[in-house]
Order: C-alpha cells, then sequence, then structure tokens
C-alpha cells in the first residue's frame, strides 16, 4: 500500500490516497459557492488529488463560522454546488462535502480581519451550544440548546446530506472537530449539561451519533460517509485519545466508514504540540484500536513523507490543506518525486516531466 494506490470504499474508488482538506474559503454571499470556488475546488482536482472535499458548509445560516461561509441548506444551495462537483469528478476526482454547524464558535469575521466575534449586525446572529459558556472570556454567551432544538439540527443534517446527494457529491463528511457544535457537546470543557446529552461518555456522545445515524439513514448505502473528529483537546480535562478511540468504534458501528483525524480547537489557549506530522499518532492509534479507516491530517508537506505515512500502515489516506494552497498541482508533482507515473490532464502534457 502506497500513496499512488487506489482505494476504494463502497461504491466511491479513489484514484490515489491524496485528498483535499476542507478549507473555508470565506467568500460567499448567503451560502452559495461562486466562481471562486469553481477556480479553487476545480484546480486541486486537475491537480491529480484523490477526493476534493469542500470546505465546511452550513447546514442552516446559523451554522456558518461566518457569514461568508458556504453552506448548503436550500435546493438553490444545491443547484450552485452542481456544476463544481461535476466538473471535480470530470477530471478524475471524487467530489466531497463537509457539512458543519460552527455552534458557539459561529457569528465571526473573516480571519483576514482578524477572526473576531461580530457581536450585533447584519452579519452577526445568536450562537448555540450545549452550555452556555462563551469560547473566549467577554464574548457573547451562546444559548443552550433545548432537547427540541437539538431534534432540529439532527433534521437539519439528515436535510443538507440529501441536498449534497442531489448536487452530484459522492462523499459525505460531518464535521465533529475544532470545537464547532458536535465537537462542543463530546467534550466536557464546553458541555456541563446535567441532562441526557451531557456528564458521562455516552451521554455527550449521543447528540453527535444521533447525526451519524440520521446521516447514515438519509446517505446511500453504496457512498462513504466520513467523520472529522479532534482527537484530543490538549488540554487537561478535555476530550482525548481514549474517548476517541471508544467514539470511533460507535461511529464505525453506525455505518461511517473513515476517522478524518485532527485535534484541537476546544478551548483557547490548548498548548498543542506542533511539528510534522503532529496528528499521525492519532490516526495511527484509532485505526489500529477501532477497526477503521483513517485519515491523517497536519503539517503534512512531503512527497516521501505523505507516501512513509500510508506505506507504514499509519493511515489511509492523508489530507492536505496549506501544501495544497501553495500548489494545486502537488499531487502531480509528488508522484514525480516518488518516481510513480500518473495520467495528466491532455490539456497540460506538454509540461509533463
Amino acid at each position: 500500500m502506497h500513496l499512488f494506490d487506489s482505494f476504494t470504499i463502497r461504491a466511491a474508488t479513489f484514484r490515489n490516497r491524496i485528498f483535499v482538506s476542507p478549507m473555508c474559503q470565506y467568500s460567499s454571499d448567503d451560502g452559495l459557492p461562486n466562481d471562486w470556488h469553481f477556480v479553487h475546488l476545480g484546480s486541486r482536482a486537475v491537480g491529480g488529488a484523490g477526493l476534493v472535499m469542500v470546505e465546511a458548509s452550513g447546514v442552516s445560516p446559523e451554522g456558518r463560522i461566518t457569514a461568508w461561509d458556504s453552506g448548503i441548506w436550500s435546493q438553490q444551495h444545491a443547484d450552485a454546488f452542481r456544476p463544481i462537483a461535476a466538473f471535480i469528478e470530470s477530471n478524475g476526482a471524487v467530489a466531497g462535502i463537509q457539512l458543519a454547524h460552527a455552534g458557539r464558535k459561529a457569528s465571526t469575521d473573516v480571519p483576514w480581519r482578524g477572526g473576531r466575534v461580530i457581536p450585533e449586525g447584519p452579519h452577526s446572529w445568536q450562537t448555540v451550544a450545549p452550555s452556555p459558556i462563551p469560547f473566549r472570556h467577554g464574548e457573547p454567551v451562546p444559548h443552550e440548546l433545548t432537547a427540541g432544538e437539538i431534534d432540529d439540527i439532527v433534521e437539519q443534517f439528515a436535510r443538507s446530506t440529501a441536498l449534497a446527494l442531489d448536487a452530484g457529491f459522492h462523499v459525505v463528511e460531518l464535521h465533529m472537530a475544532h470545537g464547532y457544535l458536535l465537537h462542543e457537546f463530546l467534550s466536557p470543557l464546553s458541555n456541563v449539561r446535567t441532562d441526557d446529552y451531557g456528564g458521562s461518555l455516552e451521554n455527550r456522545m449521543r447528540f453527535p451519533l444521533r447525526v451519524t445515524e440520521r446521516v447514515r439513514q438519509t446517505w446511500p448505502d453504496h457512498l462513504p460517509l466520513f467523520v472529522r473528529i479532534s482527537a484530543s483537546d490538549w488540554a487537561e480535562g478535555g476530550w482525548d485519545l481514549p474517548q476517541s478511540i471508544e467514539f470511533a468504534k460507535r461511529l464505525r458501528d453506525l455505518g461511517v466508514d473513515l476517522i478524518d483525524c485532527s485535534s484541537g480547537g476546544a478551548v483557547p489557549g490548548a498548548k498543542i504540540e506542533i511539528g510534522p506530522g503532529y496528528q499521525v499518532p492519532f490516526a495511527r492509534a484509532i485505526r489500529a484500536e477501532a477497526g477503521i479507516a483513517t485519515g491523517a491530517v497536519g503539517l503534512i508537506t512531503d512527497a516521501h513523507q505523505a507516501d512513509e505515512i500510508i506505506r507504514s500502515g499509519s493511515a489511509d489516506a492523508v489530507l492536505l490543506a496549506r501544501e495544497l494552497l501553495r500548489d494545486p498541482y502537488w499531487p502531480l508533482h509528488a508522484a514525480h518525486i516518488l518516481g510513480v507515473d500518473v495520467p495528466w490532464p491532455d490539456q497540460y502534457l506538454r509540461a509533463k516531466p
């Protein structure tokens, strides 16, 4: 098994194990993708990736991180995504989309304007969370979700899943990482509820597992379902790898096919031990202990490094973000470095080494 081996999950076959990680572009109007997204995502398909994943897309307007995030909560959104998904697939990649709800980390400005909470105005809204605890001290207090509101969000995820299918996507990933709503329920640092959705591990997993079950019921059996988790909060008393392994087992039993292993994001100021491939051990442990395919992400930049992750059995795929922003054609270049002959687009053959 190596980086350029094909990879089949259910009825989807990826031409290699290089996946484009979901990367927010903060360039949508009312959640709708546009020419920027067509070029951004399409160029990564032309560049040789096996899976091209759309950024975290809100299952409701309030589920977006910012007012400029993409979303998929109406037929209009599905229709806008359809030509993008079709172009990705026509260029040999599988088209995927990450479905998300930002929870208490919503209603913020874009990163290049500081990324802080927008407390009021047309680009602001009331945030929601498992408990009325803001992400940072001094920020607006999120609304504590009621049991009925949790039911509504489960259905929002199901609706967005159906729309993703209609748009032509063949992979759905559920965003349960980086301190957003589903991760907020998992972590005892953000979830201090005393009802059936808080306290014990079983209770804290309840809402994310309900979303997973409902999405798997909606998403066709022949198509893959991924889940991105933060395998550790990197903070005392928070979510950690042993809990992640148990959660991954439960996700596997509900029909999830791959765990996309990231970390952090639950609380500000976490002390994260960053270095090349620093999250690969999470992918390795979950793959071994939970018996499920994993994806490794985080400071994977070198072709030999990526290939070794796959060859060693640490993960089944690598997800690249910043490196693919720097070089949309990284997969083609990596193949040349590793001495693997892969097809180039006909239009680019004159440049093939």
